[in-house]
Order: C-alpha cells, then sequence, then structure tokens
C-alpha cells in the first residue's frame, strides 16, 4: 500500500500547479482513468460478446421451441449453443470485478492513520473544503448538508444521480425494442434474467457508497461510474 501511496503522491505533486490543493483528489482520478483504460480491452470484448449474444437469439428462440415442454433440455442446448459460438453470457461481468482491487486499496490508503510506519500524509489532502479521508457524516457534523465541505458531496450526489438515470433511461429503451427476444435467451441462463433487470438500478446504489466511504474512494466510484456511462454509449451504439 506504500507503493501506491507514493504514486499518489507523485501524481498529486505533477498536478499541483493545476488543481492546487486539490491535486490528490485530481490524481485520484487520473488514477481511476489509467485503471478504466487498462481494464477498456476487456470491456470492449464485453461489448462484442453481448453483441454475440444478441445475434444468438433467433437461434434461442428455435431451441425454445423445440424445448418448450423440457427445460432441463432447453437450458443445456442454449449453454452449449453459446459455448460452440464461443460467446460466455456472463462476459460484461470480469471489467467490473478487475476494479475492485483498486478500489480497496484506496478505501484502505484513505482509512489508515498511518502509512509504513509514519504518519499517513494523504489525510491531510483535500478535495476543496472536504478532506479526502473524511466521509460525509463528517461534513454533516461540521456544517451540515450546505456547509462548504457538505456541498463538495451534493454535488458527488448530483452527479451520480444524474448517471443512474441516464444508465436507467438507456436500458429502459434498449429493453423496449429488444425485450421479447432478450427474454427468450435470457431466462435460459441461470440468474442472466434478474441481472439484466437489477443492473439498471445499481448506479443509484452507488449513492450509498458515496455517503459511507472515504472521500477519495468516493471519488473513484464517481470517476469510474461516469467512465462507465460514456463507455457504454461509444461501445453499444
Amino acid at each position: 500500500m506504500s507503493v501506491f501511496a507514493q504514486l499518489v503522491e507523485q501524481l498529486a505533486e505533477l498536478l499541483q500547479p493545476l488543481f492546487h490543493a486539490s491535486a490528490a483528489a485530481a490524481a485520484i482520478v487520473l488514477f481511476t482513468a489509467l485503471v478504466r483504460l487498462l481494464v477498456h480491452p476487456l470491456s470492449r470484448a464485453a461489448a462484442r460478446g453481448q453483441k454475440a449474444r444478441a445475434a444468438l437469439q433467433p437461434r434461442v428462440a428455435e431451441l425454445r421451441k423445440k424445448y418448450r415442454k423440457d427445460p432441463e433440455k432447453l437450458q443445456r442446448a442454449v449453454l452449449e449453443l453459446h459455448a460452440e459460438e464461443k460467446v460466455s453470457p456472463l462476459s460484461g461481468v470480469l471489467p467490473g470485478l478487475l476494479q475492485l482491487p483498486a478500489f480497496f486499496v484506496l478505501y484502505q490508503l484513505f482509512s489508515s492513520t498511518t502509512i509504513g510506519g509514519g504518519a499517513n500524509a494523504l489525510l491531510g489532502h483535500r478535495l476543496l473544503a472536504a478532506p479526502l479521508g473524511g466521509r460525509w457524516a463528517d461534513a454533516l457534523a461540521r456544517g451540515g448538508v450546505f456547509g462548504a465541505a457538505g456541498l463538495v458531496y451534493v454535488g458527488l450526489f448530483v452527479a451520480v444521480a444524474g448517471v443512474a438515470t441516464f444508465n436507467l433511461v438507456r436500458a429502459r429503451r434498449a429493453a423496449a425494442v429488444n425485450s421479447p427476444v432478450a427474454v427468450a435467451g435470457d431466462e435460459q441462463v441461470p440468474g442472466l434474467a434478474v441481472v439484466g433487470k437489477v443492473a439498471p438500478f445499481l448506479s443509484f446504489f452507488t449513492l450509498v457508497t458515496v455517503a459511507v466511504v472515504p472521500l477519495a474512494a468516493a471519488l473513484y466510484v464517481v470517476t469510474s461510474t461516469t467512465w462507465s456511462a460514456v463507455e457504454r454509449v461509444v461501445l453499444y451504439r
């Protein structure tokens, strides 16, 4: 973790002439962008996988008609079809899983008072008036919702709510176009239909995350969520 702390400090030093006291916050945003760039090839592969699954839906519909009286054979046939075409039903999960280590490192980094036996200097950095090691509860205790630190969180909440609403609208439009075919295939893959229904609402749970984790980790979450929304527009157009 000390290596990661040095990385954040060095990025903050580079960005200090532009962002001054908020340089460490800018470094976290930049670090998040670098992580997402590293994961981007997998996101592109996931997009190709989703398009490939959509292309298979007419064949899935045929299997559904053929095995409508035998759900077990239908499920097995659908899974075999995906394997034959080298299409993974869960390919979109991997990019998200690979980002979790970076989030947890940031969480630990800005929750620890010491690093490598010394004081954690990163806790002194801020985003405007809000300490990167602080939480929303701390901002509320010091100045309330509309205090100097509280307004930083208000801005983050507005950003997350905007991205979540955008994701939900796009998902509902896509579902309106594809639902008859998608349901025919997805319900044969265990849990996939449920994931498809819940996924559009996951961005709203980010509001809870932003409220309870250190501000540095919240910045990572907000930046990554926004990146995902833009990335999906580009990859799934």
